[in-house]
C-alpha cells in the first residue's frame, strides 16, 4: 500500500490537531511530544521537524484553536440580521452552556499561560479580539438605534468576564452551578448591559 506524502502545511495541521485533542485530554504539563506523534503514527522525530520543541508545539496548537474560535465568532456576527440576533447568538455559542467546545483546553492554557509568555501572548491576542468584534457590533446596535449602551468595550470586558467565570465552574466544579441557571444569568446580564427588559430578548 502507497503511503500518501503530505504537503508541509497538511502535516502542520494534522500535528496542530492532534496536539490540541492531547491537551485536552492529558493537559499542557502532562502532554508529550510522543503523545501526539503516536496518535498520527509517525515518529517523533517528525514532530519535532516542525515544532523544534515542546513549547512551540503547544503555542502553536493554541493558536490554531484560538484561529478557528475567532473565525466562528465572525461567521455568527457577519449573518445579515440585526445586531441584537447576532451579538446574542455570539454570546450564546460561547457562553460554557453553549456550543462552543474546548473549554478544557483554555482552561488549561490560561494557567499554563502564567508561566509560558508565547501562551500568553495568544491568550490575550484572543482576548484582545474577541472583546473588540463584541464592542464592535454593540456599537453597531446602538447606532441603530436597538439598544442603549454607553461603554460598548466595557460592556464587552464584563460580558466575557462573567462567560470565563462561568465556564471555570461548569468545566472544572462539576455541580457547582447548573447549566440552566448559568444561562438565565447570561441572558440577565446581557439584557441589563444593553438597557433592555428581558421579554425583549428574541
Amino acid at each position: 500500500m502507497t503511503r500518501v506524502r503530505l504537503s508541509v502545511a497538511e502535516r502542520r495541521g494534522d500535528l496542530l490537531r492532534a496536539a490540541v485533542e492531547q491537551i485536552e485530554a492529558r493537559g499542557v504539563t502532562a502532554v508529550r511530544i510522543a503523545d501526539i506523534a503516536s496518535v498520527l503514527g509517525v515518529s517523533n522525530a517528525l514532530v519535532l521537524y516542525h515544532f523544534s520543541t515542546k513549547e512551540q508545539l503547544v503555542a502553536a496548537a493554541f493558536r490554531h484553536a484560538a484561529e478557528g474560535d475567532l473565525a466562528q465568532l465572525r461567521k455568527l456576527l457577519g449573518r445579515r440580521t440585526s445586531a441584537l440576533r447576532r451579538l446574542r447568538s455570539a454570546v450564546r455559542w460561547y457562553a460554557p452552556t453553549g456550543q462552543a467546545k474546548g473549554w478544557r483546553l483554555w482552561i488549561e492554557g490560561w494557567a499554563a499561560a502564567l508561566r509560558e509568555p508565547a501562551l500568553r501572548e495568544v491568550a490575550q491576542d484572543l482576548d484582545r479580539q474577541w472583546k473588540a468584534s463584541i464592542a464592535e457590533v454593540i456599537a453597531e446596535g446602538v447606532a441603530a438605534g436597538e439598544f442603549h449602551c454607553p461603554d460598548p468595550h466595557g460592556t464587552a470586558l464584563r460580558l466575557t468576564a462573567l462567560l470565563d467565570g462561568l465556564a471555570v465552574q461548569l468545566t472544572s466544579y462539576e455541580g457547582a452551578v447548573p447549566r440552566a441557571r448559568a444561562q438565565e444569568w447570561v441572558e440577565k446580564a446581557l439584557s441589563r448591559e444593553l438597557g433592555l427588559e428581558s421579554a425583549a430578548l428574541p
